[in-house]
């Protein structure tokens, strides 16, 4: 009954989420802080009647708020159900694997793959240095691509590349290939590319709601980029699907937006204690790489990272394990309060 598309498949694994006993759940990168007061009022005060309507197929309300928090023409702004739906629509949109590979380091945020994989896309993986940062120069040394993206911070190692650094990537990269710089932990202390949006109509930036605004089951995303790029989006959101966000997400998108000052308290106290956090373990001899992010990526010498995730979870605490090779010394953990 299934096609040989789906057979060649192999999904995208996330965070374990069991049920057999209360855990301390540091595995998924959620914000450990709730959501802005402001949308308690937004619930409060939404009347069901309205549910009858499909909702704004233009997101014209939380676009508008986007660009007034970003300084950005609302026409620069795509809104989608969740940043992965976001990025796989950019995926199908701008990658394709006539022109050749798409490029991604070889650690990241693991959905790129599964994207390569879904849409019949090629792809490099470009290693990183041997302290996990990442070098541009290993983009520009590939001969033909068809597009670049990658998360920065990253992910799992939370490690942050300059902008000055993605600058020099775009003015040495093809004018005519997409750059994509996922921003999902760009809240955590980390400085946006989204200014170079206006020099350079090949970059598209995509956020979440998800992670700096404490929004994970809300399932909202967004993507910031030249307004080709976004009428492109929208060409091929409106072939799939012409309502993804409901009603209901998109008074809370805009609500939330709003409340600049909450957020802000939040994600200092969350890179406080993802400061701190860093400081103790290393004090106790564990090797903790930068963190720009709301995780950080640990390993200790001589105990491997799956037996460190094991005796965790005995005790009640959930982190998260990648059983790759390179990173299987570490496990990734998210910041708590």
């Amino acid at each position: 009954m299934f096609s040989e598309r789906l057979k060649r498949l192999s999904p995208y694994v996330p965070g374990e989420q069991p049920r057999d006993r209360r855990y301390l759940k540091l595995n998924t990168n959620e914000n450990p802080y709730p959501p802005s007061p402001t949308i308690r009022e937004v619930l409060r005060n939404f009347d069901p009647e309205t549910l009858r309507l499909y909702p704004d197929p233009l997101f014209t309300d939380l676009r508008e708020m986007i660009g007034k928090r970003f300084e950005i023409d609302p026409a620069q702004v795509f809104v989608g159900n969740g940043s992965d739906e976001v990025l796989s629509l950019a995926f199908f949109s701008f990658f394709d694997t006539n022109r050749g590979p798409l490029l991604f380091p070889e650690h990241t945020y693991s959905f790129y793959p599964v994207y390569c994989d879904f849409y019949g896309i090629g792809c490099i993986k470009i290693p990183l240095a041997r302290d996990f940062s990442l070098n541009p120069d290993g983009f520009l040394n590939v001969e033909t691509s068809c597009g670049i993206v990658f998360a920065n911070p990253n992910a799992p190692t939370g490690m942050f590349l300059e902008v000055g650094e993605i600058r020099r990537l775009l003015e040495s990269y093809l004018p005519d290939s997409v750059v994509i710089v996922d921003e999902a932990y760009i809240d955590f202390g980390a400085e946006s590319a989204l200014p170079l949006v206006k020099e350079f109509p090949n970059l598209l930036i995509i956020r979440t709601f998800s992670k700096g605004m404490s929004l994970a089951g809300l399932r909202l995303g967004y993507a910031m980029g030249s307004r080709e790029l976004i009428d492109a989006l929208y060409r091929a959101k409106d072939s799939f699907n012409s309502y993804p966000v409901d009603t209901l997400s998109l008074l809370i998108g805009v609500a939330a937006m709003q409340d600049e000052a909450y957020y802000k308290e939040v994600t200092e106290r969350i890179i406080a204690t993802r400061e701190r956090l860093s400081r103790d373990l290393q004090r106790s001899g564990w090797r903790v790489l930068p963190s720009r992010a709301n995780f950080v990526f640990a390993s200790r010498e001589g105990i491997p990272g799956k037996e460190v995730y094991r005796r965790l979870k005995e005790k009640g605490i959930l982190v998260r394990y990648f059983d790759i090779e390179g990173i299987r010394d570490f496990v990734r953990i998210t910041i708590g309060t």
